[in-house]
């Protein structure tokens, strides 16, 4: 990675670590403080309000993946939700055409699907993933695969 792709990937995770943390302290403030949390979250919903579900198995994660940088061919047992955030990201389902994908653009790998995702090859990319249950990894993505003709979905 060259200096400048570095010194983006450090204030990303500057601004990753600030955000997280803002978030933290105003998560306290509004909940933490009141003496009924399902009270105060009432009033930012009509007609009642909707429970907490047990999370806990949940993962959420932010990757920064360099130009060029793809993941093996892989599958999860319950899904993945993926979005990117930042820079321009390749994804493809195993048969599927290489897909391109910008910010603010979310897809869905159902339970089983083998995929990849992954950095554009000239460009990084923060991607954040969703997803619950195990992740079977598979062989690595060929240069021939990777750097096939993307198209837009």
């Amino acid at each position: 990675m060259d200096n400048n792709n570095s010194k983006k990937a450090k204030s990303s995770a500057w601004q990753i670590l600030t955000s997280v943390s803002v978030a933290m302290v105003l998560g306290w403030l509004v909940l933490g403080t009141q003496s009924n949390p399902s009270s105060a979250q009432q009033s930012n919903f009509m007609g009642g309000s909707p429970k907490v579900a047990n999370s806990d198995d949940v993962r959420t994660l932010r990757l920064i993946f360099p130009a060029g940088v793809r993941s093996n061919w892989h599958s999860h047992s319950w899904g993945q939700l993926l979005m990117v955030e930042e820079g321009r990201g390749l994804t493809q389902d195993r048969g599927g055409p290489l897909l391109e994908m910008h910010p603010g653009e979310p897809w869905w790998t159902p339970s089983g699907r083998e995929h990849w995702h992954g950095a554009f090859p000239s460009e990084d990319v923060l991607q954040m993933t969703i997803y619950e249950g195990d992740v079977e990894w598979l062989e690595g993505v060929s240069d021939a695969v990777y750097n096939a003709t993307p198209r837009r979905p």
